[in-house]
């Protein structure tokens, strides 16, 4: 096999993120993704940067953004507004495993795809609908951007410095979320219907991934009336565990039960059994005063002997490091995490590669992002798949 989910096949609508994250998933566990794109334009992705990769021969940039979350898919144009274009989606539709589809709510109703009719057309048809703020109620109808989400979610309010403005993740998180959790539905209706010989429609929202992703922090608030706030590097409720300051740059410390607090407290001068710190729950709520003695301790040295020491003494630590330094990395390589494809324009490329590997399963062969239409004419001919 070439990955777990080989024959599975999928009729990938979506554009920009939450989608076409979802879709790389499957890809990535070996489903036979054809993304669906809009003539001469594409996904909206094709055109954000920067930055951009320039061809050799000083073609058509391409983007780096698109580039990130299209491996192993295949790509054909269907004008949705073309009645004969729309006849051959359904028939894709048709001979499909998946369906998945990032429209507003009401769009797959007016192209005459909604549920009653793609249940019509594929009795054992696994759908997915990828929506900002989910289906129906009072916001249902909402379009849903990554950071709108990121806020309205509640993750900006308490990501940020402390006592700093509420402030959005690095990486698109609340789309990456939507699509992580609607690959992870879309392969347990696709287990469902192993026994019930039945597809079934699939709903993921950013606003559920939010919600989803709040853990402790949630029931802080519900259980214990607590409302987080921005705590910068700081852990609300396990100390010392954050990022501290030596003399070359920042460690991370993870202090994250009473054996290690006895192995790091000597090694920044203070007593385990000081009463000032000797529970966790002091050291919560004394988190200023301790973060200083902490940092007047490592000020006194370099980042490399600080790690030398903690990993001596078995303290949980690590570099913050630069993504350059990340795809360097010695473990990376070793877990097989960045794929070399040959892409149609721009030549050997690395691209990120995925997360998993299993024991028996092959991993599909890795794929370079398609071109806008390079597999015009394909469908599920067996010589496709």
């Amino acid at each position: 096999m070439a990955g777990p989910l080989s024959g599975v096949r999928v009729v990938d609508l979506t554009r920009a993120l939450a989608g076409p994250y979802a879709t790389l998933m499957l890809a990535d566990a070996g489903a036979d993704v054809l993304k669906v794109e809009r003539p001469g334009s594409g996904d909206d992705t094709r055109g954000w940067g920067p930055p951009f990769a320039a061809p050799p021969d000083g073609g058509d940039r391409v983007s780096t953004y698109f580039l990130s979350v299209n491996r192993n898919k295949r790509s054909i144009e269907l004008n949705l507004k073309d009645d004969d274009d729309l006849g051959r989606l359904r028939e894709l539709i048709a001979g499909a495993d998946v369906l998945v589809e990032n429209f507003r709510p009401g769009v797959m109703d007016r192209l005459g795809l909604g549920e009653e009719s793609l249940e019509e057309l594929n009795p054992q048809l696994v759908s997915l609908a990828i929506t900002g703020f989910g289906q129906g109620g009072p916001q249902g109808h909402r379009p849903g951007f990554d950071q709108i989400l990121q806020g309205e979610g509640g993750l900006m309010s308490f990501t940020g410095p402390v006592e700093g403005p509420p402030t959005k993740l690095g990486v698109p998180i609340a789309d990456i979320l939507a699509g992580m959790f609607g690959a992870y539905g879309v392969v347990a209706a696709l287990y469902e219907r192993e026994r019930s010989g039945r597809g079934q429609r699939v709903y993921s929202s950013l606003l559920g991934g939010m919600v989803a992703i709040h853990t402790f922090q949630g029931t802080r608030w519900l259980v214990a009336g607590d409302v987080p706030e921005t705590g910068g590097n700081r852990h609300p409720s396990i100390q010392p565990y954050g990022a501290f300051r030596c003399a070359d740059g920042r460690v991370n410390v993870a202090v994250g039960s009473e054996g290690l607090w006895r192995r790091f407290a000597p090694l920044v001068d203070l007593d385990p059994d000081d009463a000032r710190f000797a529970t966790n729950g002091d050291r919560v709520a004394r988190v200023d005063e301790l973060e200083a003695l902490i940092e007047e301790a490592f000020s006194s040295d370099g980042v490399e002997v600080w790690l030398e020491r903690l990993n001596e003494a078995g303290v949980p630590a690590g570099r913050i490091a630069g993504l350059d330094e990340v795809y360097r990395s010695p473990q990376v390589a070793h877990l097989d995490l960045i794929d070399e494809v040959d892409h149609p324009t721009l030549g050997r490329v690395q691209l990120p590669g995925p997360p998993l590997s299993y024991s028996r399963s092959d991993r599909a062969h890795p794929q370079p992002p398609p071109l806008l239409g390079e597999h015009n004419g394909q469908g599920w001919e067996p010589t496709d798949v």
